[in-house]
């Protein structure tokens, strides 16, 4: 069955289509003007506000051990035998390791600060136009791949100073040792400082993306009124 519309309709849809084919094709001109210059502006300044609110919440007393999120906690089967620790009598011992793990995090990451801010600016146009049509912690995942090595470097010999002051990180170590010799752990978690940093990096990176993911979702949450423009485009 064919449906037909009354002839005095015509010239309205016939306007009414062309102003929608008119709408979609600004916005994409919009879209491909602002990719060249403005979208990478746009870009750098909503990544460098989700790294700087990344930094600011866990660079400090508790920013770790306060957020169930990003707490750094023993690795999974060290924290069983952690649980047994505890069962007799060594329970302060256990809490002492695991406060100075997320101590020496908080200390460590301040240090990211100014790397996040030059990966940012280092950004290519190139990479801009692949993190803004890709999935919602794309600019994270770049951050990440751009600035993890050196953010690595940093945050280690912090690290080692902070679990150095407690006694248990150098049992840690002897024990998570033996438990990677029989494939118990991995060779990263028998390491306490190395541990402690890569939790410590995850952390950081999982705040980034979740602010990122906000900001794609509710441009409104963008600092700047160019990236508020160009995440609605998106």
């Amino acid at each position: 069955m064919s449906l037909s519309l009354p002839t005095r309709w015509l010239p309205r849809l016939t306007t009414l289509l062309a102003a929608a084919s008119f709408s979609v094709s600004v916005m994409a001109l919009s879209l491909s003007d602002l990719s060249q210059g403005d979208a990478t502006s746009a870009l750098r300044s909503a990544l460098t506000q989700g790294a700087e609110m990344a930094v600011d919440s866990l660079g400090k007393t508790d920013g770790f051990m306060g957020n169930p999120e990003v707490r750094i906690e023993l690795p999974s089967d060290l924290g069983k035998a952690a649980k047994m620790m505890k069962t007799f009598g060594m329970g302060s011992e256990v809490s002492a390791l695991e406060l100075s793990m997320n101590r020496a995090a908080e200390a460590a990451v301040p240090q990211a600060r100014q790397l996040l801010i030059d990966a940012v600016k280092n950004m290519s146009v190139s990479d801009a136009k692949g993190i803004l049509t890709g999935g919602n912690t794309a600019g994270t995942e770049y951050l990440n791949r751009s600035s993890r090595e050196q953010l690595r470097s940093r945050f280690l010999p912090i690290v080692k100073q902070a679990t150095d002051q407690v006694g248990l990180a150098q049992q840690y170590n002897t024990f998570a040792g033996q438990a990677a010799s029989f494939g118990v752990i991995d060779a990263q978690s028998a390491n306490l400082e190395s541990y402690v940093t890569e939790q410590a990096l995850d952390g950081l990176f999982t705040l980034i993306g979740a602010e990122e993911q906000k900001i794609r979702q509710n441009p409104a949450e963008a600092a700047g009124s160019l990236a508020k423009k160009v995440f609605e485009l998106l």
